[in-house]
């Protein structure tokens, strides 16, 4: 486990800075645009339950009809693909979280 952590570590110490920012700012950009969501959504009285809920079926329709614009949304599609039921439910909670987390930064 440690040398996986290791190559990984590598890795990153040797990829091109610009390549960097370019992760760091489509991160930014989509944690941002689930803040933006999530504000509305409990300016309109929607409570966490709701919030998550309406987070899964939108993960469920960009699963089935829309490619992923950046590797944080391949990877989320990803996981949602593979995931069962309680843990897509996990999941949603969690983007909830995430983006309740940085509204409030």
């Amino acid at each position: 486990m440690a040398n996986t952590q290791q190559q990984a570590q590598e890795k990153v110490e040797k990829m091109d800075q610009n390549k960097k920012e370019q992760i760091l700012k489509d991160f930014n950009e989509f944690e941002n645009y689930l803040a933006d969501k999530i504000n509305k959504g409990e300016k309109i009285g929607l409570g966490e339950e709701q919030l998550a809920k309406g987070a899964e079926r939108v993960a469920e329709y960009l699963k089935n009809h829309e490619e992923p614009k950046n590797s944080e949304e391949k990877l989320l599609q990803e996981m949602w693909k593979v995931a069962d039921d309680e843990e897509k439910h996990k999941m949603a909670h969690v983007l909830v979280k995430l983006a309740k987390k940085d509204g409030n930064e």
